[in-house]
């Protein structure tokens, strides 16, 4: 089927890989050619690893590629969809404005999918005229190597609309878990509650970024620490996050200072070169920073 993604950053080129590589037409679109184009070559980039890797054969990376388009246009962008996912940052009004519009230049039967991480698909639900085809999506960075996905119903999410994101879930191999549109749904709230108290730890020097992530790694096998997975996600997406949770669920999930201020001083994490660690080549390493940062 065709597949529409809405923004080329880290989740849209993600979502568009894998689409890709299942076969579907993809039709990827962003406000500038520049930006469309940076997204497809990240794309090229992780199938040429893949390829390097041996996980990934030269037919594969071609056909995925030949499968990916790029365009500007929201109109022409859509046309023909069968799914649209809106992939652009944490933002509820920018997120609803993107909806609305791909809404009205849409097929009537598309679906439409948002892969926010926190933000209630019900309220985003509400800007739209046909709801009963709205519905979540969360993927996980890397889109290209985490097999979950959450299957966010929202309360007039269709059994339909249900079923057809379950079944294409599952058609580009991945494993969806199928959750009540609640606050930070399963994996955000959990995922964030660990991931903050990790911060306070960081913040009251009880230890070292890496001892912290070392801890869970090794005591609870988790294969990425809280800290290293808070810069893999992006400091300020964990901040938009907790922002939300504590609107939503109250003062448990208020930010910590450590994280705004590395935040305000544009420490984002891998994307930016440093977080709570110094990124090289893509790899953490060493910590940013002492114990207690202040």
């Amino acid at each position: 089927m065709k597949v529409t993604v809405l923004g080329a950053g880290t989740m849209g080129h993600g979502i568009s890989q894998v689409s890709a590589m299942a076969g579907h037409s993809v039709t990827l679109r962003d406000l500038e050619t520049e930006l469309v184009e940076d997204g497809i070559e990240s794309i090229r980039s992780n199938l040429q690893g893949g390829v390097d890797r041996g996980k990934v054969s030269e037919a594969e990376m071609e056909a995925t590629l030949g499968n990916i388009s790029g365009e500007t246009d929201l109109e022409t962008a859509t046309s023909g969809a069968d799914l649209v996912v809106e992939a652009v940052p944490e933002d509820p009004d920018l997120k609803k404005g993107v909806l609305t519009d791909a809404e009205a230049v849409a097929e009537e039967d598309a679906v439409l999918a948002t892969n926010t991480s926190s933000i209630p698909v019900t309220e985003l639900a509400s800007a739209l005229d046909r709801p009963g085809r709205f519905i979540g999506l969360h993927f996980f960075n890397p889109v290209h190597i985490m097999a979950l996905v959450e299957v966010i119903v929202g309360e007039r999410t269709d059994d339909d609309t249900r079923v057809f994101a379950t079944e294409f879930v599952e058609g580009i191999e991945k494993t969806p878990v199928v959750v009540r549109d609640t606050p930070g749904f399963a994996s955000s709230r959990l995922g964030v509650a660990l991931g903050v108290e990790a911060i306070r730890m960081v913040e009251e020097g009880v230890a070292s970024p890496e001892d912290i992530d070392t801890a869970m790694e090794l005591g609870y096998n988790h294969p990425m620490g809280p800290l290293e997975l808070t810069d893999v996600v992006g400091l300020d997406v964990r901040l938009d996050i907790l922002e939300n949770l504590r609107t939503e669920l109250g003062e448990r999930f208020k930010p910590p200072q450590l994280l705004k201020r590395k935040v305000r001083a544009g420490k984002l994490g891998k994307k930016s070169g440093e977080g709570f660690y110094i990124w090289e080549d893509g790899e953490a390493v060493e910590p940013s920073g002492e114990w207690g940062d202040r």
